[in-house]
């Protein structure tokens, strides 16, 4: 995921229980439990997404974005702000004051660290998919309804291979250094995350990269199921890449 549009101040928020900056302007690596809870909610992460659309964003503005009260935006937006996700952007006081997200990109990982730190990964991960894959299901299912001039080039694909963890591992870093230096953080469309620099006829349009072992494949006949990873007992949870919605498991 990556959620992205600005970033915190890297060191402001030192003896926080937060995102840990990676860098001191782009990305910030959830490493808290605390942190990956807070943010694993739905409209906190509607919140980072609807920011990560408009730049900046009152309580009020929010709510009439979102369908929540501007109370209710309010203390989630203070709720983001105490774990580091927004900041505000000056002017305005109360619900009147401007937020705009606190980082460019976000990421965290669900299957390392103690078994708190994986619920909450997992917890995460569940929320990011929600929103990733309804909004895919929404858009692909109404591709009459799409914006003119998108009829024909866009929607999906999908490979089934079978391969090894370490050829799973090279397939999915060589496509994503196809994602970075198409349409990564340092390219001609980051800009745009300003509403204002969008040309006319700019629309939102997600590309998503997932790659997964398939854990519901049926067995081959006469295969007894004991496979090596059984005997092993598996390997548990996953991560991703992402919000802007840009914001994302992985990294």
């Amino acid at each position: 995921m990556t959620s992205e549009d600005r970033t915190g101040e890297a060191q402001a928020r030192k003896g926080r229980a937060g995102p840990r900056p990676r860098d001191d302007r782009l990305h910030l690596d959830l490493t808290d439990p605390k942190a990956m809870r807070a943010l694993a909610h739905p409209l906190r992460w509607a919140l980072l997404e609807a920011l990560g659309h408009a730049g900046t964003l009152t309580a009020t503005q929010a709510s009439e974005m979102l369908g929540e009260s501007p109370a209710n935006c309010a203390f989630h937006l203070r709720t983001l702000a105490k774990y580091g996700f927004v900041e505000e952007a000056g002017g305005g006081k109360g619900r009147e004051r401007p937020w705009r997200q606190a980082y460019r990109r976000l990421s965290w990982q669900a299957r390392q660290g103690d078994e708190q730190f994986r619920l909450a990964g997992q917890a995460l991960n569940q929320i990011w998919l929600d929103r990733v894959l309804s909004r895919a299901r929404r858009s692909l299912a109404a591709t009459a309804s799409w914006p003119e001039g998108f009829e024909d080039d866009l929607g999906g694909s999908t490979s089934m291979l079978y391969v090894t963890p370490d050829e799973a591992r090279e397939l999915y870093g060589e496509l994503m250094k196809t994602v970075e230096r198409t349409i990564g953080q340092e390219q001609r469309f980051t800009e745009r995350k300003d509403p204002a620099r969008r040309p006319p006829g700019a629309v939102p349009v997600e590309f998503v990269l997932l790659g997964y072992p398939v854990l519901d494949a049926p067995p081959l006949p006469g295969d007894s199921g004991d496979s090596d990873n059984d005997r092993d007992g598996g390997r548990d949870g996953g991560d991703s890449d992402g919000g802007d919605p840009g914001a994302g498991p992985g990294g």
